[in-house]
């Protein structure tokens, strides 16, 4: 244990890049805080379980050097943007056409959703796992936070405390969107909540798209 305390001066500063990076609004924040206060607590959490494991997904690809060889091949990385470019734009189209729905047919805050847990983890992994640049960001803290050489011990704590955190981020989202005064607030701007949401992926999809790994 001491030698893998020894590394913590190397990780701090990737760690708390990290945890301003996951703490940012993105993607990820943003289908957390609509799953949870449109379909309460319970879906905004298990949303939450399956961005935070394509994080991990993310985490262990990059412990395994496997970040290097994608970056190496870059026809993988542009199979993985455009994926994730088309599932940002479809999580858009589905925001407009909620906004677009009366009051009347939403169903909001009714933990009854319409997806079943698994279909809730697969959406939020999706979200996560077609994102490359979440791979270039974990790349990022496996170098800066730790000396080349470092053992297992150490890249393995690192690991640990980053998505700890990530795991807590993404709760408290989950948890405080998830409440009485959020809904009604979104009941009071359903529309305009749904329609920010469909400009947001929309422009998140896009750059994907068009931006140059």
């Amino acid at each position: 244990m001491p030698d893998v305390l020894s590394y913590l001066p190397y990780m701090w500063p990737a760690y708390v890049a990290y945890v301003i990076n996951v703490a940012s609004p993105g993607p990820a924040n943003f289908a957390i805080i609509g799953t949870s206060i449109s379909q309460g607590r319970r879906a905004g959490l298990i949303t939450a379980l399956g961005i935070a494991s394509g994080s991990l997904t993310w985490a262990t690809a990059a412990a395994l050097g496997l970040a290097a060889l994608l970056r190496n091949y870059a026809i993988a990385l542009e199979i993985m943007k455009v994926l994730g470019g088309i599932y940002l734009i479809y999580l858009a189209w589905k925001a407009y056409k909620s906004a677009r729905l009366p009051d009347s047919k939403v169903a909001l805050g009714n933990t009854k959703t319409n997806y079943t847990a698994r279909q809730l983890w697969l959406r939020g992994y999706a979200i996560h796992v077609t994102n490359p640049k979440a791979i270039f960001a974990w790349l990022a803290i496996i170098s800066l936070g730790l000396p080349d050489n470092a053992p297992t011990s150490a890249i393995l704590l690192i690991i640990a405390v980053c998505m700890s955190s990530s795991m807590l981020i993404f709760t408290t989202y989950a948890m405080v969107f998830s409440t009485s005064h959020a809904l009604r607030g979104y009941k009071a701007a359903r529309r305009w909540v749904e329609g920010t949401m469909a400009v947001f992926y929309s422009v998140a999809g896009l750059k994907l798209l068009t931006s140059r790994i």
